[in-house]
């Protein structure tokens, strides 16, 4: 079982920075991919989910247009926990993030399954 704990958001101005972070647990760790996502509940993205950042196969990196040269990802294998810096926020940053992975269940398992955290919060005010 693979199971996901996103923390890190919260309130911050315009122009300010947050550190999201995913600690994972897992039984079995075989990881093909660590992203963060976010849901805008509301505005003119109402209802709406985007890939933020991910990491992919161990070390390409990439990242939605809207965030490039603001946001990074990174993890730390050892810790087990991956995280997304977001620096010179803004209020379109307004949204819930909520972490992923794609991880095997066991030992022979054939496919990566996506494994998703419940969320935190980043609001930001003009």
């Amino acid at each position: 079982q693979v199971h996901l704990v996103d923390s890190g958001g919260g309130l911050v101005q315009a122009g300010g920075s947050l550190t999201l972070s995913c600690a994972i647990s897992c039984t079995f760790c075989d990881f093909n991919a660590m992203a963060w996502y976010r849901h805008f509940p509301e505005g003119e993205r109402e209802g709406t989910r985007e890939l933020v950042a991910a990491i992919v196969r161990g070390d390409q990196k990439n990242y939605a247009d809207s965030v490039k040269g603001r946001f990074a990802i990174s993890s730390d294998n050892a810790k087990k926990t991956f995280y997304l810096q977001m620096n010179r926020l803004t209020p379109e940053d307004t949204a819930l993030y909520y972490c992923n992975v794609g991880a095997r269940r066991f030992e022979g398992d054939s496919g990566y399954h996506g494994y998703f955290g419940r969320g935190t919060q980043v609001t930001v005010s003009s």
